[in-house]
């Protein structure tokens, strides 16, 4: 226990009391309840918008937002943990939403913190965010899209932009699965085929349009991964249509 005191050098100049080790304790735990009290904050939504900016690859919010890789997140806040239909979620997010679990305010601030801290076998593909008030931030952004409050509008959307603009006709491409199946075998050397390392994200079960966007972004250098440039600047479009096609389908 750090105890502080003052010297008193001169004998006219009056000492300061002595922080004695029951008011340190007592100044200490009056600090971390305060702390604590403001641990389930929101923070400054505008800011929070910036923050999202981490999101959009996988997720979507706002008018007209729909699930893609990860699932969407307009009414996220007392929505039941695992509640998108047709989503392929984790077992241990099932496990949580078996247990009855809704997302709140400190159990998101827990698994934005350390996703696979809060749940093991996650497919959320992100390291975790670990400043408190960038999450604060964030949880005051994702708000305005949640039923509670509900006399906040719906904002505009802030996920439908893409990192890269294809022409039709790529987008249009219909892939070959069994031939993504053959190309498949190098992706499968650093993704899982079922859930995710710390750092890589999962690619299976991803709609085909956010891959061949994502490749597309890679193969332009628009995203910064070296190793993914160099393995999407080896791939034609074509092939990038077929892989798309084979992880869509598992």
């Amino acid at each position: 226990m750090l105890i502080l005191e003052i010297a008193n050098n001169t004998p006219h100049q009056q000492q300061t009391p002595r922080m004695t080790p029951i008011r340190t304790l007592l100044f200490l735990l009056s600090f971390t309840f305060a702390q604590a009290a403001l641990s389930n904050e929101f923070g400054d939504a505008k800011l929070g918008e910036k923050v999202y900016a981490q999101c959009v690859a996988c997720h979507q919010v706002g008018k007209g937002a729909q699930t893609g890789i990860g699932p969407v997140l307009n009414g996220i806040f007392g929505r039941q943990v695992g509640a998108i239909q047709d989503y392929n979620y984790s077992d241990s997010l099932l496990r949580l939403k078996h247990n009855g679990m809704r997302w709140n305010f400190d159990n998101l601030d827990a698994y934005i913190e350390n996703p696979r801290a809060f749940a093991a076998q996650t497919r959320m593909g992100y390291a975790g965010l670990a400043d408190p008030k960038a999450r604060a931030d964030l949880l005051a952004y994702l708000r305005i899209f949640s039923d509670s409050p509900a006399n906040i509008p719906e904002a505009a959307p802030t996920a439908t932009k893409y990192e890269v603009e294809l022409p039709d006709d790529i987008l249009a491409l219909k892939g070959d699965i069994a031939y993504g199946e053959y190309l498949a075998s190098e992706c499968l050397t650093c993704h899982q085929a079922q859930g995710s390392s710390p750092g890589i994200p999962p690619i299976s079960g991803w709609p085909e349009k956010q891959f061949v966007l994502a490749m597309h972004a890679y193969k332009q250098k628009l995203r910064t991964n070296p190793v993914m440039q160099m393995m999407a600047g080896r791939l034609a479009d074509e092939e990038i249509a077929a892989l798309a096609a084979y992880f869509a389908s598992h």
